[in-house]
């Protein structure tokens, strides 16, 4: 049987209000980490290994579509294997062979846990407590921002491009107009 709710009353000691502030967000951050592991308690590995399996997927997917339809699979794809390609960089290891290497290992095994370490800047199993990264909630959450931020901006190009498609067809119209004006001058039209 679960316990009845109980309030807890916290009390901040610090040198001034900004320190108040930054204990106030880290400790609301750490209780939203709470809140979300005990709604959802899958949590993925770390280190990229998340990320390089999805792309990974992408890729053989976008492999079994045919035109131009296999594009968005593979942009996103190359997207999230930054996120490995970044951790490598930042932990100052070869970034090409580590990155092939742990595409390859992704390939072999697509349940892999396999992703970087970001202290050693090798490649390592995922699988340890203090190797595991976000919560399965908050990488949904992100993923889905990411795309719809995507869609968006690609929705605001084409209203642009739009526009400014628009604007040239009037200007090339409006020139037609002109030069038809032109053409009249001097002759025995005008009088």
């Amino acid at each position: 049987r679960a316990s009845p709710k109980k309030l807890v009353r916290w009390c901040y000691v610090g040198a001034s209000k900004d320190v108040l502030s930054e204990i106030d967000r880290n400790l609301a951050d750490a209780m939203n980490v709470a809140r979300n592991v005990l709604l959802n308690s899958r949590v993925l590995p770390g280190g990229g290994a998340t990320e390089m399996a999805v792309s990974v997927g992408l890729t053989q997917r976008a492999k079994s579509i045919k035109g131009g339809a296999a594009r968005p699979y593979q942009c996103v794809a190359d997207a999230l294997e930054i996120i490995p390609r970044t951790l490598i960089a930042n932990c100052g290891g070869e970034t090409m062979r580590l990155l092939t290497e742990l595409r390859s290992i992704h390939m072999q095994n697509p349940l892999s846990s396999t992703g970087i370490d970001g202290t050693k800047g090798c490649i390592a199993d995922m699988k340890k407590p203090q190797t595991y990264g976000k919560p399965y909630v908050v990488k949904h959450k992100q993923s889905k921002t990411a795309i719809e931020s995507a869609v968006m901006l690609l929705r605001i190009d084409d209203v642009v491009s739009g526009m400014s498609k628009k604007s040239n067809l009037v200007e090339e119209d409006h020139k037609t107009s002109n030069a038809a004006d032109e053409d009249t001058f001097g002759d025995e039209r005008d009088g």
